[in-house]
């Protein structure tokens, strides 16, 4: 039941993370349990998401962790033996989508205990001074195309889960009478985003926190 629930807090992360925020944030550079084949913990994984407070059904994919994890994806298994890699990237992958659509939509206000403080920071300032030059982003994000772990680190009881976004995105941003001035809805552009989760496990509180964004190289 934990593992479920550390999935449905990730999934509900949601209030901000432009496209492109690069230049606000910065480029910064028991006993053990065995860990089962990722594909098979993907196909047998039950995965939840909330939708407009309501938990629906997210279908497994082919999402994977890169081989350079696996020693830390077994740690982390090892540490808290309900930690699922098929759950825990379904669960970024349905975060990914709703932190993206809340930040497009202006939604700072949901940014508390959701990241931390630096992040937080750097993404209100974002939000703000769009806000202030009066522009809208009228994105869409047409589809998440993988999600993998590309990292999984453990210090004591602090893990640190860094997951690869490969997406399409149409993107568009209008001015304050809703005239188009960049990018257009007919051509989805690649995108590729680095995010990087942080959890103390075995606390009380299931909340994977977003303390990192990348642009993958």
């Amino acid at each position: 039941m934990t593992g479920m629930v550390e999935i449905v807090v990730l999934a509900m992360v949601a209030g901000f993370l432009a496209l492109r925020l690069y230049s606000v944030l910065g480029k910064r550079t028991g006993h053990e349990q065995p860990l089962p084949p990722v594909e098979e913990r993907v196909a047998q994984a039950p995965v939840t998401a909330i939708d407009g407070g309501r938990a629906t059904p997210v279908p497994a994919r082919d999402s994977v962790f890169e081989p350079g994890a696996a020693t830390g994806v077994r740690a982390i298994v090892a540490a808290e033996p309900s930690f699922d890699v098929g759950r825990f990237v379904e669960g970024a992958k349905a975060a990914y989508q709703m932190i993206l659509e809340a930040y497009w939509r202006g939604e700072a206000g949901q940014l508390e205990g959701l990241t931390s403080d630096e992040v937080r920071r750097a993404f209100a300032d974002s939000i703000a001074e769009r806000q202030t030059a009066g522009h809208v982003l009228d994105n869409r994000l047409i589809t998440i195309e993988k999600a993998s772990i590309l990292d999984a680190q453990i210090d004591g009881r602090d893990a640190q889960v860094t997951v690869r976004f490969e997406a399409d995105i149409a993107t568009v941003t209008r001015d304050s009478d809703g005239n188009v001035i960049a990018g257009s809805l007919s051509d989805a552009v690649p995108t590729t985003d680095v995010w990087t989760f942080a959890r103390t496990l075995r606390s009380d509180d299931p909340n994977w926190v977003l303390i990192d964004t990348d642009e993958s190289a």
